[in-house]
C-alpha cells in the first residue's frame, strides 16, 4: 500500500507492505524502493516492510535545497517519528546505508538492529562517485523517468546535487562510530565501490558488528546475488548472535589493541 507523509517540507511517498515489526529499506542513491525487487522485499513475509523514497528520488519530488546525508538523515529520522511507534530494524543500501548509518548515529534510540549493505562513512572510502554533468546511463533515466514527479529532465539536478554533497560533506570519523549503540550487520561485495578497507573499518568502528563479503559480487550484489543476500539479512534480523568458539576480536573490549 503506498501513501505520502509529510516530513521536514517533503512530501515523502513509502510503500508498506507486510504484518508484523516494523523493518525499513533505504534505497540507493539515484535509485528507489526497487532496489529491494526480487531480493530483500521476501522479508514483507516476515516483518511490517517500509520502503520509503527519500527527497528527489523515486516517486518524491525534489525540493530546494541540497541532497546530503545529513539532510536525508533528518528526514527519515522524521520518518520514523511519524510513521514507527518505537526502534525499528533498518536496513539501508549504498548510499542508504549511509542514511541509515546517520540516523543510528544521531538518534540510536530508533535503532533496534542495523544494517548496511555496500554503504560507507566518509567519502574517502569511495572508489567511484557521481560527478556533476557527466553522462548518465540510460537505464538509470529511464528508471527516474518512469516514476519521478518531476519528468526526465530534472534526473540531471538530482545527480549534481548529489555529486556535490559528495565533494563538500565532511562525513563521518571512526570516533562517531561509536555512537551507535544497536547490533549490526556490514555486508558488502568483494569487487564494490566501497573499498574493502574502508568497509572493514567501518565494521570495526562499530560497537557490535558483524562482517559479510558476499563473493563473486560487485555493488549490485542485492541483484546478483539475491538470495544469499536476503538469507543473510533475515538470519541476522532474526536471531540472536551465536557463540563463537575461538573469539579474538570479540573476545576484548570495543577498540582495545589486540
Amino acid at each position: 500500500m503506498a501513501e505520502y507523509v509529510d516530513v521536514n517540507g517533503v512530501r515523502m511517498w513509502f510503500d508498506e507492505r507486510g504484518e508484523g515489526e516494523p523493518l525499513v529499506l533505504l534505497h540507493g542513491g539515484l535509485t528507489d524502493s526497487r532496489d529491494f525487487t526480487g531480493n530483500l522485499d521476501v522479508l514483507a513475509g516476515r516483518f511490517r516492510l517500509l520502503l520509503p523514497e527519500r527527497r528527489g528520488h523515486g516517486h518524491t519530488a525534489d525540493v530546494p535545497g541540497p541532497l546530503t546525508v545529513e539532510v536525508m538523515a533528518r528526514d527519515t529520522i522524521a520518518f520514523l517519528e511519524k510513521i514507527v511507534d518505537g526502534p525499528v530494524r533498518l536496513a539501508g543500501y549504498s548510499a542508504g546505508a549511509m542514511v541509515a548509518l546517520g540516523v543510528a548515529v544521531r538518534r540510536p534510540d530508533l535503532v533496534e538492529r542495523l544494517v548496511l549493505v555496500s554503504g560507507g562513512f566518509h567519502p574517502d572510502g569511495m572508489i567511484l562517485r557521481p560527478v556533476a554533468g557527466a553522462p548518465l546511463p540510460p537505464q538509470l533515466v529511464e528508471a527516474y523517468a518512469q516514476v519521478s514527479p518531476d519528468g526526465a529532465d530534472h534526473f540531471s539536478v538530482v545527480v549534481d546535487k548529489i555529486a556535490r554533497s559528495v565533494d563538500e560533506e565532511p562525513g563521518l570519523e571512526v570516533a562517531d562510530l561509536g555512537a551507535v549503540t544497536c547490533p549490526t550487520l556490514v555486508v558488502a561485495a568483494d569487487d564494490d565501490i566501497v573499498t574493502l578497507e574502508h568497509t572493514v573499518a567501518l565494521y570495526r568502528g562499530l560497537r557490535e558488528a558483524q562482517l559479510a563479503i558476499v563473493p563473486g559480487t560487485s555493488h549490485l550484489l542485492l541483484h546478483e546475488k539475491p538470495d544469499l543476500c536476503a538469507r543473510l539479512v533475515t538470519d541476522f534480523l532474526t536471531t540472536g548472535p551465536t557463540p563463537t568458539w575461538m573469539p579474538i576480536s570479540r573476545a576484548t573490549p570495543h577498540n582495545t589493541p589486540v
